[in-house]
């Protein structure tokens, strides 16, 4: 518990700023909900077919996945708040809506019929007892969502939108169970303090409820009244994929643009997959984010050129069919190449006597991979390992931070890494050679829309001063230090531009 309080104290700033992010995430969405599913109910009520077909509809999309959805809606909507919300609005107006049919329903026919005697329309039975009869049972349909959109609410990590997610997201890729704890704990709080505040309300006068309801509405309206009319500073924003090395370079290239110039520089660090993070620049949410050229040639373009295996030729394929394609400059590569590789345990290297990946044949019937969803899929990859080696590996695919894990648990025997990952030194692993040179190089470089450097073209020799530097043995030192020395990545970032002489030259 120690270590996890340190770990709090230490990121506290991190938190509360996570913390304001789920609130307002999670509140929004419950609100607005609210606004849908109870108004719809209520104008649905004395149509049963139509009131059978929408509850099917929610129900339905209740059962897609969340990350699917976000995946859905980053092409139209771009990425961080906009399609978090959207999503988790959706997932919360199913149980609200049927528990406001339920509670109108359960209302006795008698009085109903009394009603009617008396000539009330329906407007005056809605005021007069048939929401303060259904209250208790629409209140509960709102706690029931509130606790499912408060926990649904870490995925919003994924696509920049920030919130407790991002502690969950960052303990998983650096394997600490601390910031996992800190996430999952704190999002687990917040649904247990909403579940008992809504709980309350089932006893509230409805005129309360109201005002309650207005006055989250108006708190939630404002806090995001700067974003959407305050007005803001000329911001460059600059993501990166999850991992480590993303977050050092990222802050590299702020440490370099905010001395060279007066613009302010956001990072975004551990901001998702490849795909989220490249959508998410084709739709200018962020600027700019650290690109690999072989992921370029290999992913990125609708084309996929022929693979090779010249640096050189690699990454200007990439930079002139990425320009062409999307209207992205690709900047000058950093000297270091983080190529997939094959990785296995020292002793089982030696006991199978495993140099290189041809080897791996020896091993093919008896062993198991563990390799991500991406590289399971991707030419330089699996089916790469298929048609060039001939290996039909046993493969579980996995999250890329839990690869290690079951490597030195023997869950596995085989994983798919990158060269200058921290991990390889740490635990003593072996990279079997790509002896028919199935991978690609992997030169990083910024990469940035076309419009951005128009507008700021002072950005191309600032970062090309990265441009040939940065060794695999540099890298792989960095990243070693942030994730096991638990140095923060802007300091190693800072540390190393300070070495090379690139700060204070200005």
């Amino acid at each position: 518990m120690k270590t996890i309080y340190d770990t709090f104290i230490q990121r506290y700033d991190e938190w509360l700023i996570a913390l304001g992010q789920h609130l307002q995430i999670s509140l929004i969405a419950i609100l607005l909900a609210v606004l849908i599913a109870v108004p719809l109910a209520i104008f649905i009520l004395k149509y049963k077919k139509l009131t059978e077909g929408l509850l099917q509809i929610s129900g339905i999309l209740q059962t897609i996945p969340s990350l699917a959805l976000l995946g859905l809606f980053i092409p139209i909507m771009g990425i961080g708040t906009l399609p978090a919300i959207v999503a988790l609005t959706l997932y919360a107006i199913f149980p609200i809506l049927q528990n406001t049919i339920t509670g109108f329903y359960q209302i006795d026919p008698n009085l109903e019929e009394a009603a009617e005697a008396f000539g009330l329309n329906r407007f005056e039975k809605l005021r007069k007892y048939q929401i303060a009869l259904a209250l208790p049972v629409i209140i509960s349909g709102i706690r029931t969502s509130a606790v499912l959109v408060i926990g649904t609410a870490t995925l919003a990590a994924l696509i920049g939108a920030g919130g407790m997610g991002s502690f969950i997201l960052l303990g998983i890729d650096r394997n600490n169970s601390d910031l996992i704890l800190i996430g999952a704990i704190s999002s687990a709080i917040i649904a247990v303090v909403f579940n008992y505040l809504i709980k309350k309300m089932e006893t509230m006068p409805l005129k309360k409820i109201i005002i309650i309801f207005m006055a989250l509405l108006i708190g939630v309206s404002a806090s995001y009244s700067n974003k959407f009319f305050g007005k803001e500073e000329e911001t460059i924003t600059v993501a990166g994929k999850l991992g480590p090395e993303p977050e050092i370079l990222m802050n590299m290239y702020k440490l370099l643009i905010e001395e060279a110039t007066d613009l302010k520089v956001e990072v975004k660090p551990n901001f998702g997959k490849t795909t989220f993070i490249y959508e998410a620049l084709k739709g200018g949410d962020i600027d700019i984010y650290t690109e690999y050229t072989g992921t370029i040639v290999t992913s990125l373009l609708n084309k996929a050129p022929e693979l090779s295996n010249d640096p050189q030729e690699v990454y200007e394929t990439a930079k002139e069919s990425i320009r062409e394609q999307d209207d992205l400059v690709l900047l000058d590569a950093m000297a270091f190449q983080n190529t997939y590789a094959l990785a296995v345990r020292n002793d089982y290297a030696k006991q199978n006597n495993l140099t290189q990946i041809s080897d791996l044949s020896r091993v093919e019937e008896t062993a198991k991979a563990g390799f991500t969803l991406e590289f399971n899929d991707r030419e330089d990859g699996v089916l790469g390992l298929r048609d060039l080696y001939g290996l039909n590996l046993n493969v579980a695919t996995m999250e890329p931070s839990l690869r290690y894990q079951a490597l030195l648990n023997d869950d596995v025997q085989i994983i798919e890494t990158y060269s200058t990952d921290g991990e390889i030194a740490k635990y003593d692993l072996v990279l079997l050679k790509d002896d028919k040179k199935l991978f690609p190089p992997y030169q990083g470089a910024p990469l940035l829309r076309a419009e951005t450097l128009e507008k700021h073209p002072e950005l191309k020799d600032i970062l090309n001063q990265l441009g040939g530097k940065i060794t695999e043995e540099q890298m792989a030192r960095m990243n070693y230090e942030v994730l096991f020395e638990e140095k923060p990545a802007s300091q190693v970032a800072k540390a190393y531009l300070e070495a090379s002489n690139l700060l204070g030259n200005q």
